[in-house]
């Protein structure tokens, strides 16, 4: 939806240059052509505006979809009005600036321009309203930001509706106030539109900003242990994700293949081995960095006694690897980046091991 939304504003915004204005009427050959095609992108926008709203602001529900299904029938119906109003107006003279105020008083032409302004202002003041009576129960800071943008945004809209309706009140009694239109209604126009995209972009943007580099760097990570467990169990399952699927998705993936395969290396862990590891490490490492270091090392001897068919496996228990791997698969990845310490700490647990046996 965001995405529909961030196409429409832009739709908006690169119609209502008058260079776009007049070459939209030149290239359909239809004076003013680019008025309906304008008001109709606008019509999109805020229909997105307001399905987007009842996304955020509701949960999913039969309730939630009918609401979004009937804003997008009365913005459509208003479009299909929009279109047909034009096709029955005589504008057959081009007006880039002041269109509005020059065909107030054309039959048709004068509803067509006092529909999509009545529309727009009902729009917007229905989606104010429901952001006012819900932005008090909002929590997430880049959410509740984002509605205030919104807030400001329409509160400029409203503004351009009302300059805009202003004026051709004016040029219905007869008088010119046409600088409301032409000179004052604009930049509301084009700062509201602006306030609205980034209202909704900001609850999307930042999220995924917090999250996403996060992931990109333990989806990096987890790649040699993911490597490794997978020369050495190629015949475990894998997930059909591409390499474009989305990042979340990847690190999903590669997180459970990583899981699966230490599942199926149970029978051949070493627990003592990792304990010893965990003992020695803990010496001159904080807790996380340990417990990566005493998998590390326990995982690739593991890995070696599964490519030779070595299991530990003793009695009727079943073989299990607990919450100190399965909880710690990054920290133990991470080590696998620095084998000198892995060789250093298993060099240690081997001098214990020897010093042991000879005592």
């Amino acid at each position: 939806m965001t995405w529909f939304v961030m196409l429409a504003a832009s739709g908006v915004f690169v119609s209502v240059a008058p260079v776009s204005l007049h070459k939209i009427n030149t290239v359909t050959g239809v004076p003013n052509f680019a008025a309906p095609w304008t008001y109709s992108l606008l019509m999109s926008f805020c229909g997105a505006c307001m399905a987007m709203i009842i996304t955020w602001r509701e949960d999913p529900s039969d309730r939630r979809q009918r609401r979004i299904r009937l804003v997008w029938a009365v913005h459509a119906a208003i479009i299909a009005a929009l279109w047909g109003t034009f096709l029955m107006a005589d504008v057959s003279t081009e007006r880039i600036y002041d269109l509005d105020t020059y065909y107030a008083n054309t039959p048709w032409m004068r509803e067509h321009i006092v529909l999509y302004l009545l529309a727009y202002l009902a729009s917007t003041l229905v989606a104010v309203w429901m952001i006012w009576t819900w932005i008090s129960e909002v929590s997430r800071r880049s959410l509740k930001t984002g509605l205030v943008c919104l807030m400001v945004g329409y509160a400029f809209g409203i503004g351009f509706d009302v300059a805009k309706l202003v004026a051709i009140g004016a040029r219905w009694s007869g008088t010119n106030w046409d600088t409301l239109s032409v000179d004052i209604a604009p930049p509301f126009a084009i700062l509201g539109a602006s306030l609205v995209g980034l209202g909704f972009l900001i609850p999307v943007a930042v999220p995924f900003l917090e999250t996403w580099p996060r992931d990109q760097v333990t989806y990096w990570v987890l790649s040699p242990l993911e490597r490794r467990i997978r020369r050495t169990t190629p015949a475990l399952t894998r997930a059909r994700v591409r390499r474009w699927d989305p990042l979340d998705l990847r690190l999903l993936e590669r997180r459970q293949r990583v899981l699966d395969g230490v599942i199926a290396l149970a029978p051949s862990f070493d627990h003592s081995l990792y304990e010893r590891a965990y003992q020695a490490a803990s010496i001159r490492h904080k807790d996380t960095k340990a417990r990566g270091l005493a998998g590390a090392i326990a995982l690739r001897a593991a890995l070696i006694d599964y490519s030779h068919g070595t299991s530990r496996a003793a009695g009727d228990q079943p073989p299990q690897i607990g919450p100190e791997i399965t909880d710690h698969i990054v920290s133990i990845s991470w080590a696998l980046l620095h084998p000198r310490t892995v060789s250093s700490i298993r060099q240690k647990v081997t001098s214990v091991e020897s010093v042991t046996a000879h005592a």
